[in-house]
């Protein structure tokens, strides 16, 4: 069973709503330890002071903050609890916004928020105002002595509080070197749409999306610790330089369409087979 990271109450106008929050994503990373090839030990790290050159213990080491070339600020414990935000246990939501007019990048962390027994009329009330006005409440809340912003969304029967970057968090576009606004060839643009049109779904079904790397790490791991040996990896097809953008809208298009075409056709000769049983 889930268990909560955190607990307290959405709180807006006079409205309070106990909820507990959990977890809503999870990782496959691979964790790798780092070993000496010649015997597998494990290997550790000393903390070396840059001064004398000696290893230094925990107690011995402070937070410092680098102000100028090599000038710092010192910082303790009791120091960053003097300026730590008040943990208010809440969810305090400021203001309510249409869902399009935030821009997505702002998003970052999701989290589900479950109500106590007393709060579940008052979460449902919530939940279907904010889907029925497409509308998501932007909030504060503190978290492990850290404050954000984040917005309370719904999704399906949820309210999920997905943590948001600050605005200073954003890199602006402008930094990079992107190509204007400008026309394009007509011809080129209607193969592209084409192009889009036979590689668009009526739905996004993220389960049909596999993790490769992940599987085929795990399959090699399981392999060498039984002690057999794993095929060959087959080489990626080499792409075609672009020569012509036109020439390339029309492969690419080409290919689109048979791939549709067999994708089609394989569920429907699933459906016979599973009649038939």
């Amino acid at each position: 069973m889930a268990h909560a990271i955190w607990s307290g109450a959405i709180n807006f106008g006079l409205v309070t709503i106990p909820v507990k929050l959990f977890t809503a994503v999870k990782t496959d990373d691979l964790s790798f330890n780092l070993l000496h090839a010649k015997d597998e030990g494990r290997i550790k790290y000393e903390r070396i002071c840059s001064v004398d050159g000696k290893p230094v213990p925990w107690d011995e080491i402070v937070k410092g903050y680098e102000y100028e070339k090599g000038e710092y600020v010192t910082l303790t414990d009791e120091d960053f609890k003097a300026v730590n935000p008040e943990a208010t246990q809440s969810v305090d939501i400021v203001e309510f916004v249409e869902l399009d007019k935030i821009n997505p990048m702002f998003f970052d962390k999701p989290y589900y928020l479950e109500p106590t027994k007393q709060g579940r009329h008052a979460y449902a009330l919530l939940r279907e105002a904010l889907a029925t006005t497409n509308r998501v409440a932007i909030a504060r809340v503190v978290i492990r002595t850290r404050e954000y912003i984040a917005a309370v969304k719904p999704s399906e029967d949820a309210l999920v509080l997905e943590l948001m970057h600050w605005a200073n968090e954003i890199v602006a576009a402008d930094t990079l070197e992107i190509p204007g606004r400008e026309k394009l060839p007509e011809q080129e643009m209607k193969m592209a749409r084409m192009l889009i049109d036979t590689m668009s779904v009526d739905e996004f079904e993220p389960e049909k999306f596999k993790n490769n790397y992940y599987d085929q790490v795990m399959t090699m791991i399981e392999a060498r610790a039984a002690g057999k040996e794993l095929p060959k990896p087959k080489k990626a097809p080499a792409r075609a330089k672009v020569v012509n953008l036109m020439d390339v809208l029309a492969q690419s298009l080409e290919e689109s369409k048979k791939r549709r075409g067999a994708s089609a056709e394989r569920p429907a000769s699933r459906r016979r087979k599973k009649t038939a049983a």
